[in-house]
């Protein structure tokens, strides 16, 4: 069975790279708060499992997400033997989000991504791991169509709910739909979007993203120049009601769970601050 992420959660940096006492009890908080899901990166490393295990004896009922494990980092074999390592209690709190990355990042390894990605699923079936126990960072056409086939479904990053209606029609019924939304609970728009702009530029010089941007209408000037159009379409700010109002968004367009990142400019301690204020409005 795919796990159930409930209807809202928390994608967070701050809860894979900082000081463990402090990600602990913020995970912790987390849980009691409500939020279904809790996912942390795994793009740069080979060593997400090992805080997924950590977090899961630290929670109670939160389901533990990847966004993602890098299938150039880590082997399908080796993923599926943790995963058949953890109690059945545990491996329902598990979904594992796993991704291509980018040709920028890989380097002279990289492939086309989608035989990449069909070629890492069939290793990991054929080592035991279950297809629902998976979701793919998946972008465009092409990868969410084998997301549909291969997994219990998708987990974009950095879309618009524009994508997310388009990601349902592919996806279909049964497939669980789970987007990043970016969210600066800052109501002046020169802080927020300074703030979300630092959040995103790193990103625009990745292929993956700045080609599915163009897919829904943004620029080559947007991108270029990380444009307000980008910023205020890839990111909610304002104050709650506003947030809510993009989450609402995504729902509507067929989302089953949205996970928001808390762009803060005091790291861990501002996270946790909107993740307490949005609480109210998002769960």
């Amino acid at each position: 069975m795919i796990p159930q992420v409930g209807r809202v959660g928390v994608w967070s940096m701050e809860l894979r790279f900082g000081e463990t006492a402090a990600i602990d009890e913020a995970a912790v908080e987390l849980d009691a708060l409500g939020y279904g899901a809790l996912w942390i990166p795994g793009g740069i490393d080979d060593a997400v499992l090992g805080d997924v295990d950590r977090l899961l004896s630290k929670t109670q009922k939160i389901v533990i997400g990847t966004g993602i494990i890098n299938i150039w980092k880590q082997e399908a074999a080796d993923v599926a033997a943790w995963w058949k390592g953890q109690s059945a209690e545990r491996q329902a709190r598990v979904w594992l989000g796993i991704g291509v990355s980018h040709g920028p990042l890989i380097g002279e390894d990289w492939m086309k991504p989608i035989a990449k990605t069909r070629a890492w699923l069939d290793a990991a079936a054929a080592a035991g791991l279950p297809a629902d126990a998976m979701c793919v960072a998946a972008l465009g056409p092409q990868m969410l169509a084998l997301a549909r086939e291969r997994t219990g479904g998708a987990h974009p990053y950095l879309v618009t709910p524009d994508h997310t209606a388009a990601a349902r029609a592919i996806l279909g019924a049964g497939k669980q739909l789970a987007p990043e939304q970016g969210v600066v609970l800052e109501s002046d728009p020169a802080t927020a979007r300074a703030m979300a702009r630092g959040a995103l530029e790193h990103y625009t010089r990745l292929p993956n993203y700045a080609n599915n941007w163009r897919r829904y209408g943004f620029t080559e000037e947007d991108i270029a120049t990380v444009s307000d159009r980008l910023v205020d379409g890839l990111f909610a700010w304002g104050g709650p009601e506003q947030i809510a109002a993009r989450v609402t968004a995504h729902h509507d367009a067929g989302a089953d769970h949205v996970c928001i990142q808390a762009v803060s400019a005091t790291g861990l301690d501002g996270a946790r601050k909107a993740w307490r204020a949005l609480a109210g409005v998002l769960l």
